[in-house]
Formats: C-alpha cells, structure tokens, sequence
C-alpha cells in the first residue's frame, strides 16, 4: 500500500478524536494545535495530506503538536457553510481549506472573522473577495493559490496535442455556482485561440448534469472537458459516461484520471499542502494572516492513463510521454 492511502487513514480516524473535543477543552491552548480542514470532496485530500506532512517535516509531531480534523461534504457546496461553522464551534485554532477550490475559502471566511485560515487551492482569490491583494491579504486569511483557471489554456492546448482532431469539446458546467460562471470567458477565449469549440451545456441539478452526458451522442463531440468543482457530481457522470460514448476526458485533477479518464493537467495539490505548512508553521509561531503574503503554487502534475488511451485506440504523442509526470498502465 502506498504512503498516501494510510495518511488518508489517519487523518479520517482523527475527525472522530477532534470532533470530541469540546471549545472549552481547546482553550487555553495547552495541548495540541487543532487545525480544522475543510474540503468539499469525499475525504482528505492531497492538499491535507500534503499538509500534514509539510508540518511533520518541519519538525511537528502529529497529535502531540497538531491535531487536523476533516470536515467533507461529499460534493455538496451548499453543505459548505455548516461544515465550517461545525469546525469553529469545536475549538478549532487554525481553518485550512483545501483542495477543491474557492468555495471551501469562501465558506470559511463565512464562518468567522477571528480564527486564522489557510487556503489550500484555488484562483483569483483577489477577484473572488478572499484577500485585498496577494502582498497585504488582510483580515484572517491567506494561502496558497493554484492557478487552475490560469491553467486552462494549458489544459486545452495538452488535450488538442493529445487528440489531433479534436475540434468540438463539451463542458458541461454548474450554473448555479457564481465562481465557474464568473470564469467561463476564459475558457472560451482559451477555446478560440486554439480553433476549438467549447459545447457548453449549462445544468443546475444532478438530474439535469446525467441527462446532459447521457444525451450526448460522439458524432457531436471530440471530447469533454471537466469543470473543476464537484457540485452536482458532474466530473463523477464524465467518467460514467466516458467510456460508452469512447470520448476522451481532461480533467483537472489526478484523482479521476486515476479512475479511469484519460487525462488530467493541474496544479500538485500534495506539494500546495506541503508549502501550506509554512504558512500554518508561521501561524502558530504569532503571525497574522493580514500579514502573511498569498503564495502562488509553482509544482504542476501532467497525468496520462494508458490503459483508457489503449482502449481509445489512441497513441500518445512521444513528446507527451516525455513531459508527462505519472503514467497509469
């Protein structure tokens, strides 16, 4: 078994244990750090994990000095804001968010105005309202940014060196969440500067999410590309839908090409929650979010499933077998 599934253990059996703790017994703080983690996904991620062990390296140890508590919503943004303000009422000393994007900050932030947080992810977060500028974020937040909506040109430009002929794509995406909605003219000038046509298919149910990729026929697409957030579980029907429709996917993140999509071209969440540990060390040493620069991300991962491309009949470009920094056989 691999490091990272048992860090995943680990942290999931220490919701329970943090989770018990009640505000009174947190404070003052005389036993370990609580550093409270919310993410939207079905579990730890990358990001936590990679956190956990930045703090382990940094000379940190695990439930003597720090605690991390995990609090998920399974792909619910609206469960969110609860999810946050559980972690504040149980004494939690530091917020970190991480992983899936914004809105996990957002809610955060939502929740209170004293607690330091930490985010682990997401773009813009001058633009979204998190920070007053990456030198002076203000207020009780700050992080580490991952450039996804800067990566979507990249995202493309892979997946059209991947597929020659794609010509049409289809994103189908939440219209109901602001963020994706604030960002979709990037993605369509990314699409028009490499001669590609986004089909946008906009949905606000999980019931109309299935029913866009269930009509879809591949005579009308060369491929789909996944939206980054996991509300309506729109990257989940990608990948059931996928292998009927013998479609070829990008995604922005390892764990579904790990699945069974084709590809994915993101920011390595696991090294921003390594370098999220240096602002959460800074922290706990007495300085202030409002103080602390946001850092942007500089380790990205290109991931490749040979086992979907073979049964794709595709043949990957050498130069991408090159460039790419983990291959699935």
């Amino acid at each position: 078994m691999s490091a990272a599934p048992i860090l995943r253990s680990i942290l999931v059996l220490a919701v329970s244990a943090f989770c018990g703790i009640a505000p009174s017994a947190a404070q003052p703080r005389s036993g370990p750090v609580l550093i409270g983690a919310l993410t939207e996904s079905w579990g730890p991620t990358p990001a936590i994990v990679g956190l956990r062990d930045g703090l382990v390296e940094l000379g940190y140890r695990e439930d003597e000095h720090f605690m991390i508590g995990v609090r998920f919503t399974q792909g619910d943004p609206a469960a969110l804001r609860t999810a946050a303000r559980q972690l504040v009422e149980r004494g939690t000393h530091i917020l970190v968010t991480g992983g899936s994007g914004n809105n996990e900050a957002k809610a955060a932030q939502a929740a209170t105005d004293r607690i330091p947080i930490v985010f682990m992810g997401g773009s813009d977060p001058v633009g979204t309202g998190l920070v007053q500028s990456f030198a002076r974020p203000g207020g009780n937040i700050t992080g580490i940014a991952d450039l996804d909506v800067e990566l979507v040109p990249k995202r493309l430009e892979i997946f059209r060196e991947l597929i020659p002929g794609l010509k049409r794509v289809l994103f189908v995406y939440d219209a109901g969440d602001p963020y994706i909605v604030s960002h979709l003219d990037g993605h369509r000038k990314a699409a028009r500067q490499l001669g590609v046509t986004l089909v946008e298919r906009p949905v606000r149910t999980q019931d109309e999410a299935r029913a866009a990729l269930a009509g879809v026929r591949k005579a009308e697409v060369d491929g789909i590309l996944s939206p980054r957030f996991l509300s309506l579980n729109i990257p989940g029907f990608i990948l059931d839908a996928a292998p009927r429709l013998a479609l070829p996917t990008m995604f922005d993140y390892p764990f579904w090409t790990e699945k069974g999509g084709l590809v994915s071209y993101s920011a390595n969440l696991y090294q921003v929650g390594r370098h999220a540990a240096r602002l959460v060390d800074r922290i706990i040493k007495g300085a202030k979010p409002a103080d602390l620069p946001v850092e942007q991300t500089t380790a990205f991962e290109l991931v490749i499933n040979l086992k979907t491309a073979k049964a794709l009949g595709l043949t990957i470009p050498p130069a991408l077998l090159l460039r790419a920094d983990r291959l699935i056989r």
